[in-house]
């Protein structure tokens, strides 16, 4: 059974399939292909031409192409088994304003080796979690330069001096609030029934909450949390995977997720606390700043959009009276895990 096959856009080129110069078909397919030995799904382009007598010739890639599929293949196996791709490699060697033989002396590997990684070769786990370890704190990088800095001279090691030492100033209280906040999560580190089988994304969560946030006018803790639950566990019925990692307990106002006092406090997230009407802390959310929402997925939008148009004008005791009815909340106690293995069993919206 042929993949279905969605077209991007038409091309004029000259077409190596019939020798004209005519329009040709790009389109996009999602195939299977083996790297490492693991089968892997990935997307696929290619372009087609409807002249092409043999119509099991109809198909052709140039080289750009043919690189950008391979790349597709390799970003794939790294999401599949939880290694940064290219992209984001590549993003932690800018963040720190490096070149990407600079970076590969800042951690004293092969002057080629960061080269390999953007472009064609799959880094193992050890050196993914060096590669982890400095973009999640700056302070490790300042100490891979004080251990490998004779491989710079003295202005260049002066330049990246100073650009780490902005980042510690900048990345100083997010980090901190996230060390928190995954302190909570110590006891959740593999993928299981309990987190979606997902591992805990704190880009994703502030991506999630800020995206939700510009949707939803006038929005406060109580209904986001049940928000992110609806969309964690959507997207765990449809792809098989929780949106965000986090793991929700039984509350009495429906599912909330382990961590939610530190989770408000990330410093990537815009919240105001505010004073009811009858004294009590409220948490209003509000859209942040230059959010990066590439961190999110098309599958993701898709979940999020969903229940945006199912709950944005619900009141806070509206959603957790319909979470009150899931069978999710239903068959678990007061203080219980959800696990998403029952929650997938949620009410058609």
């Amino acid at each position: 059974m042929k993949k279905p096959t969605t077209l991007i856009r038409k091309v004029l080129m000259e077409c190596p399939i019939c020798d004209k110069t005519h329009e040709v078909e790009e389109r996009k397919r999602i195939v299977k292909t083996i790297i490492k030995g693991k089968e892997i799904e990935c997307e696929d382009r290619y372009y087609y031409c409807r002249n092409a007598k043999n119509k099991d010739e109809c198909e052709f890639v140039n080289g750009s192409m043919l690189n950008k599929n391979l790349m597709n293949g390799r970003n794939a196996y790294r999401e599949k088994y939880s290694l940064l791709t290219s992209n984001e490699i590549v993003e932690i060697r800018e963040n720190y304003g490096l070149t990407q033989v600079d970076l590969a002396r800042l951690l004293g590997w092969g002057e080629a080796t960061i080269a390999r990684y953007e472009s064609k070769a799959i880094q193992d786990e050890a050196y993914d979690n060096i590669l982890r370890l400095i973009k999640e704190d700056p302070l490790c990088a300042l100490l891979f330069l004080k251990k490998n800095g004779d491989k710079f001279d003295d202005t260049k090691r002066a330049e990246i001096r100073e650009k780490i030492l902005d980042k510690m100033d900048l990345y100083g209280k997010e980090y901190l609030t996230r060390q928190t906040f995954k302190g909570e999560y110590v006891g959740y580190e593999g993928e299981s029934d309990y987190n979606g089988f997902t591992k805990l994304d704190i880009d994703k969560i502030e991506a999630a909450i800020s995206y939700i946030a510009e949707k939803v006018p006038n929005l406060y803790k109580v209904k986001l949390m049940k928000m992110l639950w609806y969309s964690d566990v959507i997207s765990f019925k449809n792809y098989g995977h929780a949106i965000t990692g986090l793991v929700y307990k039984h509350n009495t106002m429906g599912a909330l997720p382990v961590g939610h006092y530190s989770m408000m406090n990330l410093e990537n997230l815009n919240v105001d606390e505010e004073e009811s009407a009858n004294y009590d802390s409220k948490f209003h959310i509000y859209p942040s700043k230059n959010m990066d929402y590439s961190v999110l997925s098309d599958e993701d939008i898709l979940v999020l959009d969903k229940v945006i148009e199912k709950f944005s004008n619900y009141k806070a005791k509206d959603i957790v009276k319909y979470m009150h009815e899931e069978k999710a909340y239903t068959e678990t106690e007061d203080g219980d895990i959800i696990p998403f293995s029952l929650a997938k069993e949620i009410r058609k919206f």
